[in-house]
């Protein structure tokens, strides 16, 4: 399988005022977090809520800014995260695609929301 692409919507649920942004984020079922570079977050104008030790796909560690809450949507789905803030790109891990239910097509290689629960999302909690 090759890289997921999917556009997913940002904004700062603290500043109503600020329009949010479309962005195209990789999808990253391997990567936990939502992950978005700089410039994304300056603007969005995100509140920086300390920093998180983090290891990287090379196995190096590192500390980065953690910032949020940030509003996600895709399609008809919406989650609230926190953020850590590298790379150059966004990208979309595992605890928000779960948060909205949603599920990475492997033949068509693209995000959708989980066909099992198509109107809203579906949680399993025992």
């Amino acid at each position: 399988m090759g890289l997921v692409y999917a556009n997913i919507g940002l904004s700062n649920p603290r500043k109503p005022e600020l329009r949010g942004i479309e962005v195209k984020s990789l999808v990253d079922t391997g990567a936990a977090m939502l992950c978005l570079p700089e410039h994304i977050v300056i603007q969005l104008e995100l509140e920086e809520n300390g920093t998180r030790d983090i290891s990287t796909a090379d196995g190096r560690s590192h500390k980065v800014p953690y910032v949020g809450p940030v509003k996600v949507t895709f399609e008809n789905r919406i989650c609230f995260v926190g953020a850590i803030v590298i790379g150059d790109e966004p990208l979309l891990g595992a605890v928000p695609m779960e948060d909205m239910d949603l599920v990475v097509h492997p033949l068509s290689q693209q995000l959708k929301v989980n066909p099992d629960s198509p109107n809203f999302p579906h949680h399993k909690v025992k």
